[in-house]
Order: structure tokens, then C-alpha cells, then sequence
């Protein structure tokens, strides 16, 4: 199965519906977004796939997103500032991470699987132990176009392979 991973995409309604082609086109089953979507209408672009999202710190329309997410129904759902997550036998934490030393933190313990994160607006794929921190990066334009990327976590390998929402596909 494969997870997209986003996060950061404050109202860019257009990043948002290039990050969800990049996941139809990866096979996306599930979606995990880090945060700071700003307002509702921006979660339009991943109707028809299981979307689970975590507030930022710039989500202060917080019924409207609640509305929209039970609005896209395939189990999308809003989670609050934390998701505790489990596809395919993988564990996924997922939050938007304004504290790093919270989120390296969380890493250390080894509780997860995974540990995705925002905020800092740069792609991170650290390998902490038994754990993967993951950033997926940021999408509006203030990015840099290397940091301006989405993750795919494959869940039968665990690899983490980072997409460009600006045009031209990214390996790592």
C-alpha cells in the first residue's frame, strides 16, 4: 500500500490538487496531511481518497475544516494537533511539529514506525533507530522548488520516496 504524505499547503489550492495528482499517479491508497491547510476549500483536491490531517498552527477555521473533512467521507478524518494511524501493519504518527525537539523526541522513542511532521518547510527523511522522520515539505511558492515536494511511503518496503509538486518527479 502506498501512503502520500503532505503537508504546509496554506490555501494553495493549486499545489493541493498537483500533490493529489502525484498520488493518483502513485497509487495513493491514503493521505496524511501535517497541517496548516488554512481554510477548507483547499481539501477539495483530495476528494475520493482517504485523507487523515492534523492541525497547524496557521488552521484557525477549525469547524469549517472539521465539516469539510466528514464531508469527504472514504474515512477521512480530522484528528486534532496529534493522529495515531496504523495502515498495513506500519505505525504512523503524524503532527505538525512546530517543536522539532518534540518531534525528535517522539522519533527517539521508537513507538512508531513512522513520524511525520511539517512546519519547517523543508523535506527531512531521517532514519532515527527503528523509526522514520519524515517532512514532506512545504507548498507554496516562498518554498524553494527542492523543498516544494510531497512523500510516498510504500508500506510493503517502508521506503519513503519524495515527489516535486512543481512539475518534474524526485527520487530519494
Amino acid at each position: 500500500m502506498n501512503i502520500g504524505i503532505v503537508s504546509d499547503t496554506h490555501d494553495n489550492v493549486a499545489a493541493a490538487e498537483r500533490a493529489a495528482d502525484v498520488f493518483e499517479a502513485e497509487d495513493v491508497e491514503v493521505v496524511i496531511h501535517c497541517g496548516d491547510f488554512v481554510a477548507p476549500p483547499l481539501l477539495s483536491a483530495f476528494e475520493g481518497v482517504e485523507l487523515h490531517g492534523v492541525l497547524g498552527n496557521n488552521d484557525g477555521e477549525i469547524s469549517g475544516l472539521e465539516a469539510t473533512f466528514d464531508a469527504l467521507g472514504e474515512g477521512s478524518e480530522l484528528h486534532g494537533r496529534f493522529a495515531d494511524l496504523e495502515f498495513d501493519g506500519l505505525s504512523f504518527a503524524a503532527l505538525h511539529g512546530e517543536s522539532k525537539v518534540e518531534v525528535e523526541a517522539l522519533a527517539a522513542a521508537e513507538t512508531y514506525d513512522v513520524v511525520c511532521y511539517g512546519h519547517h518547510h523543508q523535506r527531512d527523511h531521517t532514519e532515527v533507530g527503528d523509526t522514520t522522520l519524515l517532512n514532506p515539505g512545504a507548498q507554496f511558492p516562498t518554498v524553494p522548488d527542492e523543498h516544494r515536494t510531497v512523500a510516498v511511503v510504500d508500506t510493503d518496503s517502508s521506503s519513503v520516496r519524495f515527489r516535486s509538486v512543481t512539475g518534474s518527479a524526485e527520487s530519494r
